[in-house]
């Protein structure tokens, strides 16, 4: 039986990976600011950073961060970088054998070539949400060599599903209440992930031997442009494609015009993420379709 340190349980993606975890006969505890009472195990913070007390686990599962840009720089910086430093050198001195951290592939630049894992990085172009993140990849990286313990990182794009919050469920909720949204003639193409490809992928990293000291994009291996999302929203919610046809030179000038430069980009530009590497390492490929994920975001949005 596997035994897992979550942290992030009570967040989207840990909620929807702690219940599948005890359905696949994982002994799950949740780290938490304080210990919670109730079936859900649980490891407040004081305990597992505390050096007298032994915690027995194998696998960290690092779920934590900040991704949005209402952080400001300090908070992104501690949260993405520091606490992920603090929850490493934890898992060291408790003799952890591996530690999955959940990385961004938002620390690409969105462009017409598709990414690979070994894609160059501009770090300098990048928001301080995604230069924390990088830095803690690159600190775990280094403890893994300097220590006796496999890391496994994992970047992935959006992630959707049932009880997906923010522009998402947004943008799904529009759609079903049959507003016309002027997404027609944006033909771009991103990647996404459903939060059921995404667990399945995490929970094949924490036994697959092949895992150790690599790193992994995720996607649903279908990319879709702004105006297919909004397509098959329509249809898993039995509505009309409204899309109206609005040039994407428009949003680009209101973008520069209202200061909206980096939403437009990620609205109207490509982020596609080619995941050969992940399925040929791991022996893998993402189970569940496109239109099964949306189906279960369009359920409570």
């Amino acid at each position: 039986m596997n035994k897992v340190i979550l942290t992030g349980g009570s967040g989207f993606i840990g909620q929807h990976l702690h219940e599948s975890l005890l359905k696949n006969s994982c002994k799950v505890y949740s780290l938490c600011r304080e210990e919670l009472s109730g079936k859900n195990k649980s490891i407040s913070e004081s305990d597992f950073f505390d050096t007298n007390t032994h915690v027995n686990a194998d696998t960290v599962i690092h779920l934590v961060g900040a991704a949005h840009n209402h952080f400001s720089d300090n908070e992104a910086n501690y949260i993405n970088f520091e606490l992920t430093k603090k929850v490493i050198e934890r898992a060291v001195s408790l003799n952890i054998t591996r530690f999955i951290f959940l990385s961004s592939a938002n620390i690409y630049k969105e462009c017409k070539d598709t990414i690979k894992i070994d894609s160059q990085i501009e770090v300098d172009s990048l928001p301080n949400t995604m230069k924390s993140k990088l830095l803690a990849e690159q600190y775990i990286q280094q403890v893994a060599k300097n220590n006796d313990i496999e890391v496994v990182i994992i970047r992935s794009p959006l992630v959707y599903g049932e009880n997906v919050k923010a522009n998402f469920a947004s943008l799904m909720k529009f759609v079903g209440k049959g507003f016309p949204l002027p997404f027609r003639l944006i033909n771009n193409k991103r990647s996404l992930v459903s939060i059921y490809n995404l667990v399945d992928l995490i929970q094949v990293c924490i036994r697959h031997p092949r895992a150790a000291n690599q790193e992994f994009l995720v996607s649903d291996d279908h990319d879709l442009s702004t105006a297919e999302m909004v397509a098959l929203m329509a249809k898993v919610q039995c509505k009309p494609n409204l899309a109206l046809p609005v040039p994407v030179w428009c949003f680009k000038l209101a973008g520069r015009l209202f200061g909206k430069k980096d939403i437009v980009d990620r609205l109207t530009g490509s982020l596609q993420l080619d995941i050969t590497h992940t399925k040929n390492t791991l022996n893998w490929s993402p189970p569940y379709s496109v239109e099964h994920g949306f189906k279960l975001a369009a359920k409570r949005s």
